[in-house]
C-alpha cells in the first residue's frame, strides 16, 4: 500500500537507458505470418478479424481513402494489443503517456487536413464558414471552426490516455484495498475482489474499444476529407 499510485506510469529503464521503443516494438511479435497452404486457428481468427474490421471500417470511404487501410488497420492492431498488454502484472503501458498519443494523433489528423486541403479545397474551406452565416458571426465562426480542427487531435490523445489511465489506476486502488481488507474481514475482501474481477473484466473491454474509437475517428476525419 506505501507503493506510488503512479510507479506503473513512469518509462522503464534498463542501466539507465529507457526502454520504451523495445515495449512498443514488443506487440508486432504477437501477430504471426504464415507460409503455410492452410493456417492454424490462431492465424485464421486473426485474418478474419482483419479482414472484418477493414470491410467494416473502409465501406464509407472513396478509392483514395481505401488507400489508408493498411495503415488504419495497423494502428488498431497496435493499439489494441499495447493495452491488452498493460493489464498484464507489472507490466507498462505506452498509451498512458499523453506525449505518445500525441505522437500518433497529430501526424494522421495533419495527413488527413493536409489531403482535403489538397484534393477538396473548397469543401474544406467551407468547413470554417457554414452557410447562411450572419455577416457579423462570421469572424467569431472562423475562429471557432479553427480552434475545433487544431483541437481534434488533442482530443484523440486525452481520451485514449484518459481512459487506459483511469482503468488502471482504478484496478490498483481496487487491488491495494482487497489487500488490506484481507486482514480485516475476509467477506468484505472477497466481495471486493469480486468487483476487482469484473472491473478487469470491463478493462479488457475498454482496451479494445478505445482502440477502435481511436482508429475509428481517425477514419472519420479521412472520410471528411478524402
Amino acid at each position: 500500500m506505501n507503493e506510488n499510485l503512479f510507479a506503473s506510469f513512469i518509462t522503464p529503464t534498463m542501466m539507465g537507458l529507457p526502454i520504451v521503443i523495445l515495449i512498443i516494438m514488443f506487440p508486432s511479435m504477437l501477430f504471426p505470418s504464415t507460409t503455410r497452404l492452410v493456417n492454424n486457428r490462431l492465424v485464421s481468427i486473426q485474418q478474419w478479424l482483419i479482414r472484418m474490421t477493414t470491410k467494416q471500417m473502409m465501406t464509407i470511404h472513396n478509392k483514395k481513402g481505401q488507400t489508408w487501410a493498411l495503415m488504419l488497420i495497423s494502428l488498431i492492431m497496435f493499439i489494441g494489443s499495447t493495452n491488452l498488454l498493460g493489464l498484464l502484472p507489472h507490466s507498462f503501458t505506452p498509451t498512458t503517456q499523453l506525449s505518445m498519443n500525441l505522437g500518433m494523433a497529430i501526424p494522421l489528423w495533419a495527413g488527413t487536413v493536409i489531403l482535403g486541403f489538397r484534393y477538396k479545397t473548397k469543401a474544406s474551406l467551407a468547413h470554417f464558414l457554414p452557410q447562411g452565416t450572419p455577416l457579423p458571426l462570421i469572424p467569431m465562426l472562423v475562429i471557432i471552426e479553427t480552434i475545433s480542427l487544431f483541437i481534434q487531435p488533442m482530443a484523440l490523445a486525452v481520451r485514449l490516455t484518459a481512459n487506459i489511465t483511469a482503468g488502471h489506476l482504478l484496478i490498483h486502488l481496487i487491488g491495494g484495498a482487497t489487500l488490506a481488507l484481507m486482514n480485516i474481514s475476509m467477506t468484505t475482501a472477497f466481495i471486493t475482489f469480486v468487483i476487482l474481477v469484473l472491473l478487469t473484466v470491463l478493462e479488457f473491454a475498454v482496451a479494445l474499444i478505445q482502440a477502435y474509437v481511436f482508429t475509428l475517428l481517425v477514419s472519420l476525419y479521412l472520410h471528411d476529407n478524402a
